[in-house]
């Protein structure tokens, strides 16, 4: 269903009070996992606003020309904002932590960046968090089901809703498939299985292309499994599915964030400022997950990214990040006692390759006549495919 904002249409994520206070005291982390909308008086501001919260967890959009404040339309105005990308003539993205108003867009959240925690009572924050975000969801499990790959977040978001039914889908033969397997079996819970073939590659390639308005390889490779997962839990019955969005970035868990000196895919030389980075990159990623999530039929629940996580994630110093080639230090040990320890130790493939969906578009591209040695011949060849969508 498409959903076009109306000044009568409620903020996502939040209640408007909760909004009002983050707005009067500046605090980019009130509680919840995050908001966006209108937002009909504001503390300190004359007239509505359209807000966006810091990591952009709900996505946002606004007519280009409304968000020019040279134009004589505001993108507070009825029809200049959607939450749905698709009911816009020409939609940009809301940039995350930022307030629209008819002046202008304003950023008005930032992250915190302070000194890190001692490693004791900062491992201790990160344990709390956990616990009480798990055991929210533990109490909300009604219309749920959980993406599940095998490994220690989507572990520990399971652990969380325990007679929820878990999904994955994947080649034939795949990483994410045979890890989940094994996972799943170890702590008794049932998976179901969506393997997927070329014909559902494609099909799903377009409808996540029409959704997200995403169409280069990697932002498909990484969305198609998802976005099949869900549609799976969907068709079943399930409206709402819990995600471990957000672990990788916020504890961690790249390679890059290992030994960033070395690494010429991070600018930053110290593992807390590569995080950083990678945290930085969540609004693009959120926008493209939950677009994906909704087109399938569900509503995401991303407990990892709960604020009480993330600012107790923020706070970690780098021995608790990654070190010695461990990575995800902090969000492992809490998980001890959570899950089985081959879950909680098992080192996770991205989900593009993990579900070999990108090799699979390689050889689909190859197949069409578009070979390796052309300059993107994936990307080209998804130009050709959805070129009349």
């Amino acid at each position: 269903m498409t959903v076009t904002g109306t000044p009568d249409t409620d903020l996502r994520g939040a209640a408007p009070a909760r909004v009002r206070d983050a707005l009067r005291d500046g605090d980019p982390l009130p509680g919840g996992r995050g908001f966006a909308g209108r937002l009909s008086d504001p503390p300190a501001r004359d007239g509505p606003v359209l807000v966006r919260d810091v990591l952009g967890r709900q996505p946002l959009f606004v007519e280009r020309a409304a968000a020019d404040p040279t134009t004589d339309r505001a993108p507070t105005d009825p029809g200049a904002w959607a939450f749905d990308r698709a009911a816009l003539f020409d939609p940009t993205s809301l940039p995350a932590g930022s307030v629209a108003s008819a002046t202008g867009v304003e950023r008005v959240w930032t992250l915190p960046d302070g000194a890190p925690a001692d490693p004791g009572p900062a491992q201790a924050a990160v344990d709390d968090a956990l616990d009480g975000t798990l055991n929210e969801l533990a109490r909300a499990i009604d219309g749920l089901a959980v993406a599940f790959s095998g490994g220690v977040d989507s572990g520990v978001v399971a652990a969380g809703a325990p007679d929820a039914p878990c999904y994955v889908a994947g080649f034939d033969g795949c990483h994410d498939v045979a890890a989940a397997r094994e996972a799943a079996a170890a702590m008794d819970r049932e998976l179901r299985v969506v393997e997927i073939t070329h014909e559902e590659l494609l099909r799903a390639v377009r409808a996540v292309a029409a959704a997200t308005g995403r169409r280069n390889p990697m932002d498909l490779a990484i969305a198609v499994p998802l976005y099949l997962a869900a549609e799976a839990a969907a068709i079943d019955g399930y409206d709402r599915l819990a995600v471990g969005q957000g672990a990788d970035e916020l504890f961690g868990g790249y390679s890059k964030v290992v030994d960033p000196a070395t690494d010429d895919r991070v600018d930053a030389d110290t593992v807390r400022g590569a995080r950083t980075e990678t945290v930085r990159t969540l609004p693009d990623q959120l926008e493209r997950d939950v677009l994906a999530l909704r087109a399938a039929g569900v509503e995401p629940v991303a407990p990892l990214l709960d604020d009480r996580i993330v600012a107790s994630a923020l706070a970690l110093p780098g021995g608790l990040l990654a070190s010695d080639g461990e990575r995800k230090i902090a969000l492992r040990r809490a998980a001890a006692g959570r899950v089985p320890e081959p879950v909680r130790t098992a080192d996770k493939k991205a989900v593009q390759y993990g579900t070999y969906v990108s090799r699979e578009l390689d050889r689909l591209a190859r197949q069409a006549g578009f070979k390796r040695r052309m300059t993107d011949h994936v990307g080209q060849y998804l130009d050709d495919l959805l070129a009349d969508e």
